[in-house]
């Protein structure tokens, strides 16, 4: 665990003071700590690779393949 001192505005506090709030927090520093939980998953969340993204669109302009009912599923793929 770190100890900081640290200056903040006044906005900011009352921004910490609202999260202390919602989630139901014992002090600031739990608070900074949410923040910063919730700042990592909006900012650093992995992104989607462009290939990814370029095969995925591929897939979707592929005709679909109708079966029709689950005994129409089940003759066409050997299941009975």
């Amino acid at each position: 665990m770190v100890k900081a001192i640290i200056d903040i505005s006044d906005k900011a506090n009352r921004m910490l003071m609202v999260v202390k709030a919602q989630y139901n927090l014992r002090d600031k520093s739990e608070a900074i700590d949410k923040m910063a939980e919730e700042y990592e998953a909006l900012v650093f969340e992995q992104r989607i690779r462009p290939s990814y993204m370029r095969r995925l669109k591929r897939i979707q302009k592929e005709p679909l393949v109708y079966v029709g009912s689950l005994k129409d599923f089940r003759k066409r793929y050997n299941l009975d």
